[in-house]
Formats: structure tokens, sequence, C-alpha cells
């Protein structure tokens, strides 16, 4: 299972888009999506309120702002890939 942050704002159509980009994808693959809203907390907003959302996994950031889903999917492939090695 891999675990995804999608830093989010409310009101936020992009965020809405993105989530639901999410939940298409961990149809087909092992993901945990936690949704963040960056309201909860003055360091994230400060970080990204310019930018979300913000999808987060492995520790890195792999997309924001308009998300490109076979692009993401694509990312999130490789990153499971990488996990079971060779």
């Amino acid at each position: 299972m891999l675990r995804v942050t999608l830093y989010r704002g409310r009101e936020c159509g992009l965020c809405d888009r993105a989530e639901a980009v999410l939940a298409r994808i961990g149809r087909r693959l092992p993901l945990a999506v936690e949704a963040v809203d960056i309201a909860s907390d003055p360091e994230l907003e400060a970080k990204y309120f310019l930018e979300i959302p913000v999808i987060e996994a492995e520790g890195r950031v792999i997309a924001q702002g308009r998300i490109a889903e076979p692009a993401l999917a694509a990312e999130l492939e490789a990153l499971l890939a990488e996990r079971r090695g060779p």
C-alpha cells in the first residue's frame, strides 16, 4: 500500500478534481490517500497556499496544481514498482 497525501484547500475546484483523480487511480492501485486541509496548519498554508493541490508520496511532491491523471498514475505505478524491487 502506497501512502499518498493530498494537500488541499477549502472550496478549491482543482483540489476536488485532484481528489477525484486519486480516487479513480486508487481503484486500480493500492493507495492509502489522506487529504489534509492546509488551513489547519499555518506552516502548511504558508508553504502550499499558491501551489494547491499538492500530492506527496514517499516523502516527495509528485504533482501539484493542475493534475494530469495519466502522468500521476504513471508516477504512482513507478513508485509502487520501486517498492517491489527488481
